[in-house]
């Protein structure tokens, strides 16, 4: 699934009374002056390790703060 295809996905969950918050991040967004630069060797490289140590699953930050044994007290 694209970046794309899940922030669609994301934003279908939204009510609609929350949306015009969405809507004025992304108009704030897309008005962002973005310099696009070519990724150097360290970049791709940095990238494919990525892809292989991400499996697509995710943890929510409790299950996270469980896993490694802390509370919001320690944060």
């Amino acid at each position: 699934m694209s970046e794309r295809e899940k922030a669609m996905q994301l934003i279908k969950e939204i009510p609609d009374s929350k949306m015009i918050f969405v809507v004025n991040m992304l108009m704030k967004i897309k008005g962002l002056p973005v310099e696009e630069i070519e990724p150097d060797e360290w970049d791709l490289e940095m990238i494919e390790e990525a892809k292989k140590n991400n499996d697509g699953s995710t943890v929510s930050f409790e299950e996270l703060l469980k896993k490694e044994g802390l509370t919001y007290a320690d944060l």
